[in-house]
């Protein structure tokens, strides 16, 4: 559940919501989403949408369709599957013991939070696997329509100003590309001619 958001930018009542049939050989639909006993629809109208998929992402998920869950019940451990059913209108990350959706929170709090603080983390919540999402699309150089269109929202501002964040070392990258671009960065090389500025 942390590795399909963080490279589909999927939000977790999205996640949560997410049924079989939304899942296809290269692509997941987003129609629903399931938050804290409520199903609604996408947050938007840019938000129900199809979006490509890596196809690890897919295969991981019907990787579950392999997994068995050991769950301690006192001094006994009861095995589950970790995927209930897979008819079209049923969940892909249904609770183990009873194929209900989960809650958002509980998986925050008992799972992803325990898991940043074993790693020296700091604060962690749901949008940060998200925001991840976003900044890794600039970093392999996403056009940001490309990112606002991934990301479904519905203003590019959004996607440019709240979700993709600020990473130095891109920073860097476009700099020494702009010196091999003008053939400022090669030392011991005869100085080249001006490079008009297009500005001017």
């Amino acid at each position: 559940m942390v590795y399909v958001p963080v490279y589909t930018g999927l939000r977790a009542s999205e996640l949560i919501g997410l049924k079989w049939k939304n899942v296809h050989a290269d692509s997941i639909t987003i129609e629903a989403r399931y938050c804290r006993g409520e199903w609604s629809t996408p947050k938007s109208e840019a938000s129900n949408a199809t979006i490509p998929v890596n196809l690890g992402v897919i295969e991981r998920i019907h990787w579950l369709k392999t997994v068995t869950v050991e769950v301690k019940a006192g001094t006994a451990v009861r095995r589950y599957s970790a995927v209930k059913a897979t008819g079209p209108d049923n969940i892909v990350f249904a609770s183990v013991a009873k194929g209900l959706p989960m809650r958002d929170n509980n998986i925050l709090c008992r799972f992803i939070k325990p898991a940043a603080r074993t790693l020296g983390m700091g604060w962690v919540n749901w949008q940060v696997l998200r925001r991840s999402h976003a900044t890794w699309l600039k970093l392999a150089g996403a056009d940001v329509k490309d990112a606002q269109a991934q990301m479904r929202h519905s203003r590019v501002t959004t996607t440019l100003e709240i979700y993709q964040q600020f990473v130095p070392e891109s920073q860097r990258r476009v700099v020494n590309k702009l010196s091999e671009l003008t053939g400022t960065g090669l030392l011991n090389q005869a100085v080249p001619k001006p490079v008009p500025l297009l500005f001017q």
